[in-house]
């Protein structure tokens, strides 16, 4: 379970700043470039996650069908 809080929190904490951007018109360019790069680290770590649970999926899914032969 701490993988999927810990997806949930990233998920939450690109929201955050999703919603920084929205609040106001204007903002602090520097502090928006440390959000953007933030933001797409968290995508990257996202996508990483998301193909290992992907592959645990197919994974189990070949353990099943395997099982089902016997």
């Amino acid at each position: 379970m701490a993988q999927e809080d810990n997806i949930q929190a990233q998920l939450k904490k690109l929201e955050e700043i999703a919603s920084w951007f929205e609040a106001d018109d204007e903002f602090d360019v520097e502090e928006g470039l440390k959000k953007v790069k933030e933001g797409a680290e968290l995508v990257k770590k996202l996508k990483g996650r998301i193909r290992e649970v992907e592959n645990e999926f197919k994974e189990l899914e070949v353990e099943l069908k395997g099982g089902d032969e016997s």
